[in-house]
C-alpha cells in the first residue's frame, strides 16, 4: 500500500514517528528526574525552571530534525558547544543555573541524536548515569556546602548594619533555614527595596 504523499511529504512515517515520541519521552521523564528531585531540592529558585525545559525541548527537536539530513559530525559538535555556552544578555546566569542548563542540554543533545544502531539499554544505562552522578556529586559529596540565593527584600530599614541581627532573624524565619551570611548587592530606594544574597548550609539528602 502506497503511504499517503501531500505536497511531496509522507503525511505519517509511523516507525520514524514512533521512534522520535520513545526518545524524547526518555528524555522528558530524565530531566523531570533532575529538576525536579535534585535542582529543586538544592535551590528554591524557581526561576530558571522554565529555561531548562524549553532550552531541553526546542534543543532536542531542533537535532531530531536535523539529524535526518546527514550531518556531519563536526558540525553537530559545534552546534553542542555553541548552545552549551549561550548565556541571556540581561544578567549573568549563576554557575550552579549553568551547570544544569548544560545538563538540560546534553540530555537533549544525546537522545536526540543517537543512532539506532544503540539499543535502548544503552540509552537508558546513559540517562540513569547522567542522573545518579548529578545526584550523588549534588546531594551527597556536596552536603556540606554553603549554597546561596538572591531575594529581593522590602523591610528596607533593617537593612541599616546596626540592625544586622534583626535581619538575619526575620531572613530565618522567613525562609526557614539558618543564614550564615549575608550580602547586600544592591539597594533600590525608589521602591524601597533591596537585593540580599543570602548564605546558607546545603539541605541533609532525605
Amino acid at each position: 500500500m502506497k503511504d499517503f504523499e501531500l505536497f511531496g511529504r509522507k503525511l505519517i512515517d509511523v516507525p520514524d514517528t514512533g521512534d522520535l515520541l520513545f526518545l524524547f519521552g526518555i528524555d522528558f521523564i530524565f530531566l523531570f528526574l533532575i529538576i525536579r528531585f535534585i535542582y529543586l531540592r538544592m535551590s528554591n529558585n524557581r526561576e530558571y525552571i522554565f529555561t531548562f525545559f524549553i532550552f531541553n525541548i526546542v534543543i532536542f527537536f531542533l537535532c531530531a530534525m536535523l539529524s535526518s539530513v546527514k550531518l556531519k559530525v563536526g558540525f553537530a559538535f559545534g552546534l553542542f558547544a555553541i548552545l552549551s555556552i549561550l548565556r541571556y544578555r540581561t544578567e549573568t546566569v549563576p554557575i550552579k543555573e549553568m551547570t544544569f542548563l548544560f545538563i538540560s542540554i546534553t540530555l537533549a543533545v544525546i537522545n536526540s541524536l543517537v543512532s539506532k544502531k544503540v539499543s535502548i539499554t544503552e540509552i537508558l544505562i546513559t540517562n540513569v548515569v547522567i542522573v545518579t552522578s548529578t545526584y550523588l556529586v549534588e546531594r551527597l559529596w556536596l552536603k556540606g556546602s554553603t549554597y546561596s540565593q538572591k531575594i529581593k527584600y522590602e523591610k528596607i530599614e533593617l537593612i541599616h548594619t546596626d540592625k544586622r541581627e534583626e535581619l538575619l532573624a526575620d531572613l530565618n524565619q522567613r525562609l526557614g533555614k539558618e543564614i550564615k551570611d549575608i550580602e547586600i548587592t544592591y539597594v533600590d530606594f525608589l521602591t524601597d527595596t533591596a537585593t540580599i544574597k543570602v548564605f546558607y548550609d546545603a539541605p541533609h539528602p532525605t
